[in-house]
């Protein structure tokens, strides 16, 4: 990659990592599943008007935008919602990368080399220490809502993969139709429709800038950006640069929010890092693997 690429592959872990704090942020004054809707209106609306159609089945795209949109994102924003901390999340998302190595192999049979079975127990093993860490601080629901998310990303993944699916920016612009309604229509269950009232009636600054940091800049610039430099070098060129997200979520939640994780959790993070970039980053005799998606 040249400079000015890998650059714009830093500056989009930089926005995907601060992402986490931004959320957090704006979740002070909007309920977590309104605030979602919010998001995705904006991501689909009105592009959904001038950008065509993604050239796939339907279903396929209607799976992707309920696992790796509605599903991923609702949990992760209930996760923050409950009190996961936002640079800890932005780690506890990477198991994404191991749950679709494993899902693949079983779903697909799309045998993973002996490199990623490897990269996947490690980062396994240093995902229990960061749980186990976490819970004996904190609450542990939060972190196993935002496994959950990672699980729904992951199934995503495979979905794309098996689909045939094309990442791109028409793929996150249709998909994202599948959000709103449903998100809605929860927050009106599980908040009432006088608190829903309310947070729209009397949206604050932060919630607004949020909800654009998070629509415009994670989405779609974020996105516009990444694919157009997975189109352009190979998989194994690029994706590495995912590693980058929970160092920069972390560190900006360290600066902005005080939130200083624990030692052991530290550590739980570089073991688990560690297998991530075992599974994910290849030598120059290139392999078959499964699909890697990068989490934002």
């Amino acid at each position: 990659m040249s400079l000015k690429h890998s650059l714009l592959a830093m500056l989009v872990m930089l926005v995907w990592g601060a992402n986490f704090v931004v959320i957090d942020e704006g979740l002070a004054d909007v309920p977590p599943l309104l605030f979602l809707a919010m998001r995705f209106t904006i991501v689909s609306l009105p592009l959904v008007f001038f950008i065509p159609p993604p050239k796939a089945p339907w279903r396929a795209v209607v799976a992707v935008g309920t696992f790796m949109s509605l599903g991923q994102f609702s949990l992760l924003y209930l996760a923050l919602h409950l009190g996961m901390p936002s640079g800890l999340a932005s780690l506890v998302l990477q198991a994404q990368i191991i749950f679709t190595i494993v899902i693949a192999t079983v779903v697909i049979k799309e045998h993973p080399t002996r490199r990623q079975i490897v990269g996947a127990s490690i980062g396994t093993a240093g995902l229990a220490l960061v749980v186990v860490a976490h819970g004996v601080s904190a609450p542990i629901v939060p972190v196993l809502v935002m496994l959950g998310a990672a699980m729904s990303w992951a199934i995503g993944n495979v979905i794309t993969r098996r689909a045939g699916v094309a990442s791109g920016l028409s793929l996150v612009v249709w998909s994202a139709l599948v959000v709103p309604v449903p998100a809605l229509v929860l927050s009106l269950l599980l908040d009432g429709g006088d608190e829903v009232g309310r947070a729209l009636t009397h949206l604050s600054g932060t919630a607004i800038a949020s909800t654009a940091y998070t629509a415009l800049g994670a989405s779609l610039l974020g996105y516009g950006i990444w694919n157009s430099l997975l189109a352009r070098h190979p998989a194994s060129a690029v994706v590495p640069f995912v590693l980058l997200v929970p160092v920069v979520g972390i560190a900006t939640a360290w600066i902005v929010q005080d939130e200083v994780p624990t030692a052991l959790e530290l550590v739980g993070g570089a073991v688990m890092l560690t297998g991530v970039a075992a599974a994910t980053v290849r030598g120059r005799r290139p392999t078959p693997a499964v699909p890697i998606a990068p989490s934002a």
